[in-house]
């Protein structure tokens, strides 16, 4: 079985402190989200198709350094998949668009902006990966 290597590793945050049973890990080529104790869940996003990130900072967040970050992709699953009460999450959110783009180029998928309900640019070896709702 092959180990995973992680870019990035961090834990939901209270207060600032990763006092927290969910955990946020980072690889070459997903984005994975583990909640739970007892009764484990483990969700993963495949990076190549994340179409957008948001990063979120309340007051309260500010002050103890940390934030959301909101991962927008085209699964179907998950297609919004929140960061939340990371600790330095700008790093974070660049560190996750620097590997979608790595991603992205691995594939050799170039994803530009739906206009006019056009494929626009993007790669049509890649059909599995368009929304069908995007292209009528």
């Amino acid at each position: 079985m092959e180990s995973i290597e992680y870019l990035w590793k961090d834990r939901k945050r209270h207060l600032g402190l990763p006092l927290s049973f969910t955990k946020y890990s980072l690889s070459e080529d997903r984005l994975f989200c583990e909640t739970g104790f007892l009764n484990l869940k483990s969700d993963e996003v495949l990076l190549y198709r994340v179409r957008d990130l948001q990063l979120t900072m309340t007051l309260g967040q500010r002050v103890f350094g940390v934030g959301t970050v909101c991962v927008v992709s085209s699964d179907k699953s998950i297609p919004h998949l929140n960061l939340k009460n990371v600790k330095n999450p700008r790093q974070v959110k660049e560190l996750i668009h620097q590997n979608v783009e790595a991603a992205k180029d691995r594939r050799r998928m170039r994803a530009t902006e739906l206009v006019g309900g056009e494929a626009g640019g993007e790669d049509l070896h890649e059909s599995e990966d368009l929304d069908d709702d995007n292209l009528t």
